[in-house]
């Protein structure tokens, strides 16, 4: 189905990608960004603010690198929420604070307007490809809204139920993917270390218990020295695990698992690789146990 006229605020490594999905299936689409430029690279007709898109569309959705962000967006000075009128949808597909999403839906509610928290799944390259899964809390009258132009860069759409359990459920599913990445990150360093062929430890990983989305899908690319641009940069997944955290602490859940990735992600941090794909946590590591690279090294 061709998405009608829709607004879209925060067109950078993920926003843009959905962005030109929507382009490319035939929709009007509406950008604004702090970057005046990023609307033109995703093919989105440029707009000068946050109000401007949200004065123009039924639709709105945003793609924004934190809750602090967002609460800027929807809640300053002229943000989404002084423009919000009865029966528009506006749809976060940022990683967000389900207590902050929980808070921008009620403003909202008041205004007559519906606030989806939609998280997605898949990396750059099912944006790409409009193959990413998305995760939604909110009403399900407000989903079936926004669903034509949210099926145009998703294969998977799951409505998790009450507001914030779309965004609790990508924390849940960030911190496996986190754990996992850190982990396999250390077994493939030691692997190396241990004189094996990487590209026959990750065949027998694949085909034993150990198999994870990082030995399918990160590491035979990261071995040839591939890092797979465009993903969750390693600022980003600390602050995943971060909010993490703190959901688990409110529901009274013991958190036990989540040193290593705090660990692993914050020394990527502190080493320089703040900025860049979180596959290169593997440098990250290599790098305090002697320097070591699963490859010959090339720029990632």
């Amino acid at each position: 189905m061709r998405p009608e006229k829709v607004g879209f605020i925060g067109l950078g490594n993920m926003g843009g990608r959905m962005t030109a999905c929507l382009v490319r299936a035939g929709g009007e689409v509406l950008g604004y960004d702090v970057d005046p430029d990023a609307a033109q690279r995703s093919g989105a007709t440029p707009v000068a603010s946050v109000g401007e898109v949200v004065d123009a569309c039924d639709v709105v959705l945003m793609s924004l690198p934190d809750s602090h962000v967002v609460e800027s967006v929807v809640l300053g000075d002229d943000g989404a929420l002084w423009h919000a009128s009865e029966g528009q949808v506006i749809v976060d597909l940022s990683t967000s604070s389900p207590e902050s999403t929980k808070r921008i839906f009620s403003l909202l509610a008041e205004k007559g307007a519906d606030y989806l928290d939609a998280g997605i799944s898949g990396g750059a390259a099912a944006a790409d490809s409009g193959t990413l899964t998305l995760m939604v809390g909110g009403r399900g009258e407000a989903l079936e809204k926004a669903r034509p132009a949210l099926e145009v860069f998703s294969s998977n759409i799951y409505h998790m139920g009450e507001p914030g359990a779309g965004h609790t459920t990508k924390l849940l599913n960030n911190f496996l993917n986190a754990v996992s990445l850190a982990a396999t990150a250390e077994v493939m360093l030691a692997g190396k270390k241990a004189g094996l062929d990487l590209a026959m430890l990750l065949e027998v990983f694949n085909k034993s218990s150990g198999v994870n989305f990082a030995t399918l899908n990160r590491f035979p690319k990261i071995i040839t020295g591939d890092y797979l641009k465009g993903g969750l940069s390693n600022s980003l997944m600390m602050k995943d695990v971060a909010l993490y955290t703190e959901l688990v602490s409110r529901l009274g859940v013991a958190s036990l698992n989540a040193s290593g990735p705090l660990a692993c992600f914050g020394l990527a941090k502190a080493l320089g690789y703040a900025d860049q794909i979180s596959n290169t946590v593997v440098d990250a590591i290599g790098d305090i146990s002697g320097g070591v690279r699963l490859h010959e090294r090339k720029d990632p």
